[in-house]
């Protein structure tokens, strides 16, 4: 019997290394397939996306919020990989009595690579691990040099309309913004407030508001809407995955972030 640590500092007991394993988060989808594991995986959300196929090769168990329990319980996991933000703590109880259920716990690039490291020690693949780990912080340093001598923008960031939801302080997108010298404007707010649109003089000393792809899809359409609202800012669409996403997608988001600031830098948006 093995002893295992989640995020939560919750403990975690394993007779052997877990074959068959249900993931309820897609980034951790995705980070476990990067990782070679792609073939021990049972379940997923009908949200993992990444890699496209993997809804067509492994049984959708139900979204984020809301499980197959009995689907669950049929595919008979060895491990369940929940998250704090993403699933809920009955959804938690309920694969607890199934089987190992570990929890991520993310606020930033040092929690991401922690859970990278804590995914090597428990599937047993501390050399892709390494690599994954070593490509991340490569791209992360590169644009730390890259960001450092560009001027910080205010910016707020939307994740939903009807009612109007925007990234607060103690979250991971608010971390992004940060590293990318984006100064949130509702950083006063806890996590994902919702708010009135109103026109004020700070909404006119808005540099920039973003769009986030997910989790509403925001679309062209959508920013019309805003401009009167703030009327001196650049809106755009941005790729949510890159903002919020944080296992292995860290690997391609970094470049992404550096393709978003030059082509604000040159009007291209």
């Amino acid at each position: 019997m093995q002893n295992f640590k989640d995020q939560l500092n919750r403990s975690i007991d394993l007779k052997e290394t877990p074959k068959r394993i249900i993931s309820l988060v897609p980034s951790q989808t995705e980070l476990l397939c990067d990782l070679g594991l792609e073939s021990y995986l049972v379940g997923v959300t009908k949200f993992c996306v990444h890699p496209h196929h993997i809804k067509t090769n492994v049984a959708v168990v139900g979204g984020t919020k809301q499980i197959h329990l009995e689907k669950i319980k049929a595919l008979k996991p060895d491990i369940i990989l929940c998250n704090k933000e993403e699933n809920t703590r009955d959804i938690v109880g309920l694969c607890e009595q199934i089987c190992a259920v570990h929890i991520s716990d993310i606020y930033n690039i040092e929690d991401s690579l922690e859970l990278i490291h804590q995914y090597g020690e428990i599937f047993n693949c501390k050399e892709k691990v390494l690599s994954l780990i070593n490509d991340i912080e490569t791209e992360l340093n590169s644009f730390n040099t890259f960001i450092e001598n560009k001027p910080t923008l205010k910016v707020a960031y939307f994740i939903w309309r009807n009612p109007w939801m925007v990234a607060g302080n103690n979250t991971f997108i608010n971390y992004l913004l940060l590293l990318n010298k984006l100064q949130n404007v509702y950083e006063n707010k806890e996590r994902y407030p919702e708010i009135e649109l109103a026109n004020s003089e700070e909404s006119k000393n808005i540099d920039l508001v973003m769009l986030s792809s997910e989790p509403f899809p925001f679309k062209e359409t959508h920013k019309k809407g805003l401009q009167e609202f703030y009327p001196n800012a650049t809106i755009i669409l941005a790729d949510g995955e890159m903002f919020s996403w944080y296992g292995s997608r860290l690997t391609k988001a970094f470049v992404y972030f550096k393709t978003l600031r030059l082509n604000l830098q040159n009007n291209q948006l």
